[in-house]
């Protein structure tokens, strides 16, 4: 009775996790980054050298302008492949799409990665944001080429 209880509580505790990630309401940007992120950028955002770039102190400075904010949208919305120089590092891979979240959650772990950098005050991402970013459904090659010419006129940290 005991371990079929505690497997439903693990059951529950699991779930509810993956109701968060999911839910329509965006809750703490910081629970749905962990929930969603930090698998492969870490809980402190400071990336994996050589597989997967840091997030903080790049996220603010990315945000500063109206075209560096839709591009991380369309990271989000749409995933990347392809090689990228990042916080002094090059990468090679692919991060997939997050479009199934909402805009909300979008906008809630954007607005927290952005809080993680030295711009201050920090960049705000609003669900209307994500809204008019998520109409324009991009292959993942697209973003890489969006990235290229941000560089161009802005570089990427």
């Amino acid at each position: 009775m005991k371990k079929t209880l505690l497997s439903a509580v693990t059951g529950l505790a699991l779930a509810g996790g993956l109701a968060l990630s999911a839910s329509a309401h965006a809750a703490d940007g910081q629970q749905l980054y962990t929930a969603n992120c930090s698998l492969c950028h870490q809980v402190s955002a400071a990336g994996v050298p050589g597989q997967f770039p840091p997030l903080k102190g790049r996220v603010s400075s990315i945000a500063s302008t109206p075209e560096g904010k839709t591009y991380l949208m369309h990271v989000l919305l749409n995933g990347l492949t392809g090689t990228i120089k990042a916080g002094g590092g090059s990468y090679t891979g692919y991060m997939p799409s997050f479009g199934t979240q909402t805009d909300e959650n979008i906008a809630a772990i954007l607005t927290y990665v952005a809080s993680l950098g030295d711009v201050k005050p920090a960049p705000v991402f609003t669900a209307d944001d994500v809204k008019a970013a998520r109409g324009a459904a991009l292959p993942p090659t697209a973003i890489l080429d969006e990235r290229n010419k941000l560089n161009a006129a802005h570089p990427v940290p």
